[in-house]
């Protein structure tokens, strides 16, 4: 599971860096020291998978430490890109596969039609 998980990381960043959404420079700490779920008071969704999810994910796949058995951040990433789908739906797709893994369940499962 580790292996797959840290595959799906590197998809999720590479599809960050495709939709031109990575950065280069890190936001200010206070920014990061959010307590609001997915940071959405302080960071675009992109930059809180940026600059917090992908971080810490990288650091448990990495230190073989335990990982999330109950996640759902395809959600929010469906709902934030819901304008332009289409256009995020690999990223969207990516977060989903890992949303399963992780879980065992589809997050999105009660909203495909």
């Amino acid at each position: 599971m580790q292996q797959r998980t840290y595959r799906l990381l590197l998809r999720i960043e590479a599809e960050l860096k495709h939709h031109e959404l990575w950065q280069e420079h890190y936001p200010e700490p206070e920014r990061l020291a959010s307590q609001q779920p997915f940071a959405v008071d302080t960071l675009a969704f992109h930059q809180w998978l940026q600059f917090i999810f992908l971080p810490r994910m990288h650091a448990l796949v990495e230190g073989q430490r335990p990982l999330p058995k109950n996640i759902g951040v395809s959600p929010m990433a469906a709902q934030v890109y819901s304008a332009k789908l289409e256009q995020y739906e690999q990223l969207v797709e990516t977060l989903r596969e890992l949303d399963i893994l992780l879980s065992g369940s589809d997050p999105l499962a009660a909203t495909d039609n």
